[in-house]
This record gives structure tokens, C-alpha cells and sequence, in this order.
């Protein structure tokens, strides 16, 4: 039987290059993603081509993917991660 807390995202740890770590709450890295979606809207990865939404887009890569190409030696990477006291 799975634990439910497998799924309970409370954090993520963003990967860029050149830049340091940043944890992220999930709105704050929805954000970020919309920010880079809506410049890239005609450079969209095949599974988001078809949605219209940037909103939508965005969660959709944060369900289903965990980095982004952004063009050479540029990309964006995101783990979630469970932080403990």
C-alpha cells in the first residue's frame, strides 16, 4: 500500500545552471514556470503545444515532468523534496 505522504509535495529544489540551489514552495515554482512559458510560447515541448493556458501548461509540467530544455547549456531542473525538523 503507498503512503500518501509520497505525494504530499511541500517543497521544491530547482536546478539551473550557473545559479545556486533554490527551494520552492509549489506556487512559487508554478510561478517561475509561467514566467519561462509565456516567453516560449512558440518553442513549447510536443505535450504542452496543445494547451492553450500558460496556467495549465505549467501544471502541467509539474505533474509530469521534472526539468525543462531551455536552448543550450540552459535548463531547468525540479525535485521534490521533504523537508524535516
Amino acid at each position: 500500500m503507498t503512503d500518501a505522504l509520497m505525494y504530499d509535495e511541500q517543497m521544491y529544489l530547482l536546478l539551473e545552471p550557473n545559479q545556486p540551489e533554490q527551494f520552492l514552495t509549489p506556487a512559487e515554482l508554478l510561478e517561475k514556470l509561467q514566467t519561462i512559458l509565456t516567453d516560449r510560447q512558440a518553442d513549447l515541448p510536443r505535450d504542452l503545444q496543445n494547451i492553450p493556458a500558460i496556467a495549465d501548461q505549467a501544471q502541467r509540467l509539474l505533474d509530469t515532468s521534472c526539468d525543462l530544455d531551455l536552448g543550450p547549456d540552459h535548463y531547468l531542473q525540479w525535485y521534490a523534496v521533504r523537508l524535516e525538523k
